[in-house]
């Protein structure tokens, strides 16, 4: 037992001594190509072994003819595990560098293809977590487009909806100061109804830049699903009448929820105000509220015939007002995306479809506390 104790104990001090002279190379060599670490990992190897090796024969006075047996079935291992770890070494490196061109393709603009072949483990989950990374990119790129689409449209819808207004004021502000306006009341009036529409405009884009700028603030306080209806209700009957629309409260739960009753207020009459726009003459509009699981549920249906289902995820985008609204009673296709704004500011979500005769926007809010 004792020299079994010495011979492990001698093995361990020439395997110890080449160890460190092993991780002083990797420490120098650390920003070299994989290739050079596995070699130096593979040489410490099987330096570590012909050091203890060698260490025991010199103790043990091991003869010359089985010191040199000893020392060549070392090198043979040591040939074999230097070719291997080269090998290795080389395969390693050879898809870190595809995996590195494939990378760089989905960073200059493209989407990341994940080269062929087989992997490591570690490069294997790195390619799919790249893969990932490329598809978010590619979504964050594709919302940026049709931001930008939303944007180019707004300026110009908003450019032709101002000028129509400025067109007519000018002309009867002209006939007015030339004394051929044979009613001037009329023209007044008039005047005055454009002016209220294009300062509607103007604080709708006060309200988007708010919303997009996060600097929207809220002050929530505990209201009934009942008293958010019959406000919403009793402010639109003035225009439901004015468009001959009858507007009617459907089934209502009583619900109480945490908003801002200022801002929810301007997101169901802008609901209405739609509605009510879109549906003929003759024709009803209804609002709800119920209980979800999600909290309350508040709803307006209208008869306008329901929209296209490839127009149904821009509803709610910026300037989006749909081939059959792009007349000035429209807008400038902000009251959507308003809605939609704040109510993500109150943690709730908008949606649309369509149902039979109409469509139904559905704006869902949390129940309150307690």
């Amino acid at each position: 037992m004792a020299d079994i104790l010495l011979i492990a104990f001698l093995a361990f001090l020439g395997a110890a001594a080449a160890g460190l002279l092993g991780a002083l190379a990797l420490r120098l060599l650390r920003h070299r190509p994989l290739v050079v670490s596995l070699t130096v990992v593979a040489a410490v190897a099987v330096t570590a072994m012909l050091a203890g090796t060698l260490t025991v024969a010199w103790a043990m006075f091991l003869s010359p003819h089985d010191l040199t047996v000893v020392t060549t079935v070392v090198a043979m291992a040591a040939a074999v595990s230097l070719a291997t770890a080269m090998l290795l070494g080389r395969w390693v490196a050879a898809r870190s560098r595809d995996l590195t061109l494939a990378a760089r393709s989905f960073g200059e603009g493209g989407r990341f293809a994940a080269p062929e072949g087989q992997a490591t483990a570690e490069l294997a989950a790195l390619t799919r977590e790249l893969a990932a990374t490329s598809a978010k990119l590619e979504g964050s790129r594709e919302r940026e487009r049709a931001l930008e689409r939303s944007r180019r449209e707004l300026v110009a819808w908003i450019s032709h909806d101002l000028r129509t207004p400025l067109t007519g004021l000018r002309a009867m502000s002209e006939a007015l100061e030339d004394g051929m306006a044979a009613d001037s009341g009329r023209y007044l009036r008039q005047m005055r109804r454009e002016v209220e529409r294009m300062n509607d405009m103007v604080g709708d884009l006060f309200e988007l830049s708010r919303i997009h700028a996060g600097s929207l603030t809220l002050a929530p306080a505990r209201v009934s699903s009942h008293d958010l209806v019959g406000d919403a209700l009793a402010g639109a009957h003035p225009l439901a009448r004015e468009h001959g629309v009858r507007l009617v409260g459907d089934r209502v739960d009583a619900v109480p929820v945490e908003v801002d009753s200022k801002e929810m207020s301007r997101v169901l009459g802008n609901l209405l105000i739609n509605a009510i726009r879109r549906t003929p003459a003759d024709g009803t509009v209804s609002m709800a509220a119920q209980r979800s699981p999600d909290g309350l549920v508040l709803s307006v249906t209208d008869g306008c015939g329901g929209i296209p289902e490839d127009e149904l995820t821009r509803v709610f985008d910026t300037g989006w007002r749909g081939s059959p609204a792009r007349t000035p009673p429209a807008g400038a296709g902000l009251g959507l995306a308003i809605v939609r704004g704040i109510v993500e500011a109150h943690s709730g979500r908008a949606d649309v479809r369509n149902v039979a005769g109409g469509c139904c926007f559905e704006v869902t809010l949390p129940a309150a506390p307690g």
